[in-house]
């Protein structure tokens, strides 16, 4: 019964920490890296498409992302969705692909997305403080003894504490990468 609560805690961390990563990896880090347009949505065929899925996305030099479209007719409206992103980044067209080039980041700029890496860090550890509470209060509605109870909490906070040393290797290992010139 113990390991059912601490199976479905560290479930749901797992998924606190694959968002706090996908989170991490839309920042930033002044390499090219496709992710980086997970956010882009396109108008095509009468709708609002992701970006991955009506062009191929690669990266042929470090600082820079080449957008292959599968109709050569929806090379505007990529560069459109890319302006409309606010990205920071202009898009360029050579008729047959969308280039972006990713300029060098400013020390200014660095620590602004050093700050932001630290919000994100935050809100996945307050994630998982949440997930704690919600599992507590399932151990809590279910008939335990008192030590029974306090047991399963206190092996419920060191797998807690896991997942927050997790958050903040991902985090020191995030701000290195936006730190590195």
């Amino acid at each position: 019964m113990n390991n059912d609560y601490l199976s479905l805690a560290k479930e749901k961390m797992d998924g606190a920490i694959k968002s706090l990563e996908d989170r991490f990896a839309s920042v930033r880090a002044g390499r090219a890296n496709p992710s980086m347009l997970d956010d882009v949505f396109v108008e095509a065929y009468g709708s609002k498409m992701p970006l991955k899925q009506v062009a191929t996305i690669f990266v042929p030099e470090a600082r820079q992302i080449s957008i292959k479209p599968f109709d050569k007719t929806m090379l505007g409206s990529i560069e459109k969705a890319i302006y409309e992103a606010n990205l920071g980044l202009t898009p360029n067209n050579n008729g047959e692909s969308v280039f972006l080039t990713i300029p060098p980041l400013t020390e200014e700029r660095r620590k602004d997305l050093v700050k932001q890496v630290k919000e994100y860090a935050e809100e996945g550890r307050i994630r998982i403080r949440n997930i704690r509470k919600d599992i507590i209060d399932i151990i809590k509605s279910d008939e335990h003894s008192e030590d029974e109870e306090r047991s399963i909490v206190d092996k419920l906070q060191e797998v807690v504490n896991d997942y927050n040393r997790k958050v903040e290797e991902l985090t020191k290992e995030k701000e290195k990468d936006l730190m590195e010139i």
